[in-house]
């Protein structure tokens, strides 16, 4: 609600200047250019999305974040002890990480919503528990292998080789990894 009001804001007060100064045509022009631009980016960036998003869901299908849930149940259970008993949660961890590090924020969010809500339920308060806490910071700073959608939108965009910020990727995701995941411990409850 409050971003829809912010948004609503700045289109009105957008309007109102252009009015005011007597440059509302550059002002609907502007409007109606980037509304077009947005569009020709969403439609550019759509076919790598849906690819490696429904590559995802099939791999969900399959079972093989199943399998992958198994194989990191240790990590996971380190991390989020709930884990080791609530296989739905480890394996809806295990999806929402695997999209993280395809760098595939949009695929990650169901599965990250999923384990906040079995999360949520093991807390049984309305507070929120430091596992969830955790699993914030962890989809927020979001480790990234292959950062897909930022190589879709460079290949849109032009870029001749889209996966050249890899190198970049690795250490800025790592960093703002360890960082989130210090200050998570530092403000923990149960430290």
């Amino acid at each position: 609600m409050t971003m829809t009001a912010l948004w609503v804001g700045m289109m009105l007060f957008s309007a109102l200047w252009g009015a005011a100064t007597g440059r509302a045509g550059a002002v609907g022009a502007a409007a109606a250019e980037g509304a077009a631009a947005a569009v020709t980016l969403a439609l550019s960036m759509a076919g790598g999305i849906l690819f490696w998003s429904g590559l995802t869901e099939a791999l969900h299908r399959a079972g093989a974040m199943a399998w992958l849930s198994r194989r990191l149940r240790g990590v996971l259970g380190a991390l989020y002890p709930s884990s080791r008993e609530d296989s739905a949660l480890a394996e809806d961890l295990c999806c929402n990480v695997s999209a993280n590090l395809l760098g595939l924020g949009n695929a990650a969010t169901p599965a990250g919503v999923a384990a906040a809500r079995r999360l949520r339920g093991h807390a049984g308060d309305e507070t929120a528990s430091d596992e969830l806490c955790r699993l914030v910071v962890m989809n927020t700073a979001s480790l990234q292998l292959l950062p897909v959608t930022v190589a879709s939108l460079r290949a849109s965009l032009g870029a001749a080789r889209p996966f050249d910020i890899l190198g970049a990727v690795w250490l800025t995701s790592i960093l703002s990894q360890a960082a989130g995941l210090l200050a998570e411990r530092a403000l923990s409850r149960h430290w």
